[in-house]
């Protein structure tokens, strides 16, 4: 037992593809529509450049013998969102093209334009998809395009699953890991570039240098608890922590990471993770350095986790039982009353939850601990 304080349906008259959450939200395309737009003007304003006045797909010739599939909100919709002209234009000669399934030049174009007003449209891309293999596209001007378009919009799900996919056809992983280093630089807690970035690394086995640039991100900011988690996902993919040598350098790396930022919960967190097959208090010596710790670098994070560590001897039996729950429960009392209060409450109620599990109740009134055979037999 480990703890921490504080712990669309879119149819255009044919299949409804269907899309959860945060992907069905974005489909709408009611806010991001101009954004791209907007700032194109802007830059050729800036630059003195007339721009190209838009054309709409209504009046263009080479698209006369298409009709434009409005989108059906329904008779009486919720809350109608006010799309632009331009945007209605483009989504009703997409949803045509994608009702007939034209696999065209045309249609490739298309979908530039629709991904440009809104490129969260999950529908859009998965057409686009199927344009690229249709009609032979060059798949790395496509990864060219879809990079651009991360740089710009570096949270998107769908293009972060564009990109994978990209990848997949051409079996080169060779630009990844600098390329999602690149994004992670600007923000290093993006979770789309490091779930991209696991899935390159373990589908093409490009395990050799992770830990080294997880060090080196851990080195500029010891609180990145992304990085850390990258460390915990690199290691048990390779290592693993079976082997003694393995084991201590991570231990001692983590205490000396504490010391850098003793509050800093990501460190603990690895620190039980590394350890749970070991058990915590069955790993040489830790019990006393965090004690040691305690008198120089003392948390909340460092006292709850010797409260797992107490608890952990307990389940395994220590020989004292009864000094070992007390010091548990004296600590649980420290943190409700002064390190962690605002969690009070539940410490103590891991107090409670370790009293009745750990002792019982004597003819006097007292307590005295209970051993895991006695509980089994009175259960």
């Amino acid at each position: 037992a480990f703890r921490f304080p504080g712990g669309g349906a879119w149819s255009c008259g044919m299949e409804v593809l269907e899309e959860v959450g945060e992907e069905q939200r974005e489909e709408s395309g009611g806010i991001p529509e101009l954004s791209r737009e907007e700032e194109r003007e802007e830059d050729e304003e800036e630059c003195g450049s007339v721009p190209v006045p838009y054309v709409f797909y209504r009046d263009r010739k080479e698209w006369a013998d298409i009709d434009p599939v409005p989108q059906d909100d329904g008779p009486n919709p919720v809350v109608q969102i006010i799309y632009s002209e331009k945007f209605r234009d483009v989504y009703d000669y997409f949803r045509a093209v994608l009702q007939r399934d034209e696999k065209s030049e045309r249609a490739f174009k298309l979908t530039g334009d629709a991904i440009e007003l809104n490129a969260a449209n999950y529908t859009v891309w998965h057409f686009r998809r199927v344009l690229l293999q249709a009609l032979q596209k060059d798949l790395n001007e496509e990864m060219n395009y879809i990079t651009a378009i991360i740089e710009d919009q570096p949270k998107n799900y769908q293009v972060w699953h564009h990109r994978r996919v990209l990848v997949e056809w051409l079996k080169d992983p060779s630009q990844e890991l600098e390329f999602t280093a690149d994004i992670l630089s600007q923000d290093a807690k993006n979770y789309h570039a490091w779930q991209h970035r696991q899935w390159v690394i373990q589908e093409f086995k490009l395990w050799d240098n992770e830990l080294q640039y997880v060090s080196q991100l851990l080195k500029e900011d010891v609180r990145n608890n992304s990085a850390w988690n990258q460390r915990y996902f690199v290691i048990a993919n390779t290592t693993g922590c079976s082997d003694p040598v393995i084991l201590q350098r991570e231990v001692q790396y983590s205490l000396e990471m504490i010391k850098v930022a003793p509050h800093n919960e990501s460190a603990w967190n690895y620190l039980r993770g590394i350890l749970l097959d070991e058990g915590l208090s069955r790993y040489p010596n830790l019990l006393e350095q965090i004690l040691e710790l305690q008198h120089t670098h003392s948390s909340p994070y460092l006292i709850a986790f010797l409260v797992d560590i107490y608890e952990d001897m307990l389940e395994n039996e220590c020989d004292n039982k009864e000094a070992t729950l007390n010091q548990a429960l004296e600590l649980c009392e420290i943190l409700a009353k002064e390190k962690d209060t605002i969690r009070k409450e539940y410490w103590r109620y891991i107090g409670r939850c370790l009293q009745k599990k750990y002792s019982t109740s004597t003819d006097d009134g007292e307590t005295s601990p209970a051993s895991s055979t006695e509980q089994q037999q009175s259960l």
